[in-house]
């Protein structure tokens, strides 16, 4: 197993897989590990792709106890990982609250990043704001970490079944519920930082192709904040899974395996 070192001792899990100099570098959602990308890991080897991954600070096999689990600390595991790994391109997928962490992600590594996707990506926003009217309320969000807080294994429970908006085993949602309580106690605070995210100017400032996977069955992040992406960002393009719930790699594999490669080999 491989770690990364960082904030003095502790430890950041990541694999890296396949070689070459450009990298697709995989960051999951909220609560979650690299292990939600194992149904889509080995076509995108098979298809000649390096393909890295990591568990957030909080999450999976990374260390539990950091003091700061914020996303931009999070983002800035990922440029430490691109640049030990000696990347000249990265390619960055951020899946859900990943989004959030992918863009911040980019725009530290600035030309090194040669693209970004956003799975169903918090991101540039998570809630309503005065001149945008997309998501639900910093209310909502405060609300949700206060029930995870009070009862984090039947509210984690609960919310894997939510993920999918296409119908999927009782193993994928166990496991999934496994990951979610599994995680560290101290990381619902890493998901009450979207209450008021706003990474409008960041994003649009990235000079960079931009492709927004738009998941209209999405009870998590709604889908009017990816649409608003591939309308606004100037590099953009949507993709519109009409099907699809919070995870299209699951729900729509093969779909998503094409759009992903169709954006990888444009660039």
């Amino acid at each position: 197993m491989a770690y990364l070192t960082v904030d003095g001792n502790y430890r950041v899990y990541y694999e890296d897989h396949g070689h070459g100099d450009m990298a697709l570098l995989l960051i999951h959602g909220w609560g979650m590990s690299s292990r939600v990308w194992d149904g889509v890991l080995i076509p995108l080897l098979d298809a000649g792709y390096r393909v890295v991954t990591m568990d957030h600070r909080g999450c999976g096999r990374s260390d539990h106890d950091f003091e700061d689990l914020g996303i931009e600390a999070i983002a800035s595991d990922v440029v430490k990982l691109a640049t030990s790994l000696g990347l000249k391109k990265v390619v960055l997928n951020g899946w859900s609250l990943g989004g959030a962490v992918a863009t911040q992600a980019a725009h530290d590594l600035g030309s090194s990043c040669a693209g970004l996707i956003l799975t169903a990506g918090a991101s540039p926003i998570y809630t309503q704001k005065p001149d945008l009217n997309l998501g639900g309320t910093a209310d909502d969000v405060v609300a949700t970490v206060a029930a995870i807080d009070a009862d984090r294994i039947n509210f984690l429970s609960g919310l894997s079944h939510a993920v999918c908006a296409k119908p999927v085993t009782e193993k994928l949602t166990d496991w999934m519920a496994d990951c979610f309580i599994e995680s560290a106690a101290r990381a619902s605070s890493t998901l009450g930082e979207l209450a008021h995210l706003d990474q409008r100017d960041i994003l649009l400032a990235l000079d960079l192709p931009v492709l927004s996977f738009i998941c209209e069955q999405d009870g998590f992040v709604a889908p009017g904040i990816s649409r608003w992406v591939a309308d606004n960002h100037p590099r953009a393009r949507g993709v519109i899974f009409p099907e699809s719930g919070h995870a299209p790699f699951i729900e729509e594999r093969e779909a998503y395996l094409q759009e992903l490669h169709t954006f990888i080999s444009s660039l």
